[in-house]
């Protein structure tokens, strides 16, 4: 770097032609601004996603751990991560309950990832995946389920969404056990 001296009499450091902080061009006593401009913009890469929910685009609600939120109704997310808990009512594309979460209340859902707790009215559109430590109660609704060896499913379950409802085996009282 060199030095020059400034309108108050300190020193000011101007970048070299081969520093980092250089623009191209060199700097010089008459030029009007002497804030050097980044030769290459930084990219930040994408924000973790779980496996089965990659290549997330849209709108991210995360309610961390130790939050609760309660009495809402959430619209226009389409992802929801549940770390804490939330009492609500939903309609997204993709819910993923952390081990420690909780959400009670109801859901529609393209997506649901549960590695903690559900319980309420869940209808998911697609895929229900309840993972070792999830377990999901209430009136379940899904179009294909996936669980987890020690996940539990239990209450009124029913394969198909709205229009196509058959009952599943699932009692009221014992929880579902699958292995994956």
């Amino acid at each position: 770097m060199l030095k020059s001296d400034t309108f108050f009499g300190g020193k000011r450091e101007t970048p070299t032609p081969n520093s980092p902080f250089s623009t191209g061009s060199n700097l010089t006593s008459g030029s009007t601004s002497s804030i050097p401009k980044a030769s290459n913009p930084v990219s930040t890469p994408a924000s973790h996603v779980s496996s089965s929910s990659t290549n997330e685009v849209g709108s991210k609600l995360i309610v961390g751990p130790n939050i609760k939120l309660k009495g809402v109704e959430i619209t226009d997310c389409d992802t929801l991560v549940v770390e804490g808990r939330v009492e609500a009512t939903m309609n997204s594309r993709v819910i993923h309950i952390a081990e420690k979460g909780a959400f009670k209340g109801s859901a529609e859902i393209d997506l649901a990832e549960i590695y903690g707790e559900f319980d309420g009215d869940l209808t998911v559109r697609e895929k229900l995946v309840i993972y070792s430590t999830g377990k999901v109660s209430g009136k379940i609704r899904y179009g294909k389920v996936v669980i987890e060896e020690g996940g539990q499913l239990t209450g009124e379950v029913q394969v198909g969404t709205a229009a196509s409802v058959k009952p599943a085996t699932a009692s009221s009282t014992a929880p579902a056990t699958a292995v994956v």
